[in-house]
């Protein structure tokens, strides 16, 4: 049985981010989570992945990627989401800083933070660049909460059909 498309007719309008927006989006969650002193990043692709690996330069660590999804080929095909590449087994006794793009449902980051601990994890912490109004409670650190639909400055051109397309 196919699984619906996300629905988001909720999002009260568009709002376009630019690369500098971004950066300062990045620089704000690295002076929020400072005083934590995360020893690894785990940035939740794929659009986890721009700011995790910002972040973790700005904090002087090292970054690993994790990927779980509902989308198979950007379809959504998944109730829940599923792992494509697991945590590292570094994670281990580290105190982590788990980085994705957006807080929606808040189901990734739950399922993350738990499958860290199993892991043994010594502490986990979750920061997002965006979080809409009905899961800001969720991850630890926020860039923005907002309902808009977001245009990240790395979505708003796709290469289809020989060329790019907004």
């Amino acid at each position: 049985m196919p699984v619906k498309p996300y629905d988001y007719s909720h999002r009260d309008s568009v709002q376009p981010v630019s690369w500098e927006y971004f950066h300062g989006l990045c620089k704000g969650l690295v002076e929020a989570v400072a005083s934590y002193r995360p020893e690894m990043v785990l940035a939740i692709g794929r659009g986890g992945y721009y700011p995790g690996t910002l972040i973790a330069h700005m904090l002087q660590v090292e970054v690993h990627p994790a990927q779980l999804s509902r989308r198979v080929m950007d379809v959504v095909t998944y109730e829940v989401p599923q792992w494509i590449t697991r945590p590292p087994a570094e994670v281990n006794r580290a105190r982590l800083l788990v980085v994705d793009e957006i807080c929606d449902s808040g189901e990734t980051l739950t399922l993350v933070k738990g499958t860290l601990q199993e892991m043994g994890a010594l502490a986990v912490r979750t920061a997002v660049l965006y979080a809409h109004s009905w899961g800001a409670e969720i991850p630890d650190y926020v860039g923005l909460i907002t309902d808009a639909l977001i245009l990240n400055p790395w979505d708003r051109e796709i290469w289809t059909a020989g060329g790019f397309q907004f």
